[in-house]
């Protein structure tokens, strides 16, 4: 059985209340993205729902992907999980 996935350091705790600040930040600035690709496609074409929806999906999710990767390896990082997996595949002695 997997132990408690609950935050139990500072560290841990400060990685997880930044976490969240930088997953809404990320999503702001999809939203942002989503308002300036329509509004640049809108420049050239005439919008139609399909289309829009397209873009939102697209581009949001897209943004929403690739940026929120980094942050999870950030929080990784920074919460010491990636340090509990390193010790982990350590024989006992190793330095």
């Amino acid at each position: 059985m997997p132990s408690d996935p609950a935050p139990k350091t500072p560290a841990q705790i400060a990685a997880v209340g930044e976490f969240k600040r930088m997953m809404l930040w990320i999503a702001g600035i999809a939203v942002v993205m989503v308002i300036a690709s329509l509004w640049g496609l809108s420049r050239y074409m005439t919008l139609t729902p399909p289309m829009v929806l397209a873009v939102v999906g697209g581009v949001f999710f897209s943004v929403l992907l690739g940026s929120g990767l980094f942050a999870a390896a950030f929080f990784s990082n920074k919460s010491g999980h990636d340090q509990s997996v390193s010790d982990a595949g350590r024989r006992p002695g190793e330095g």
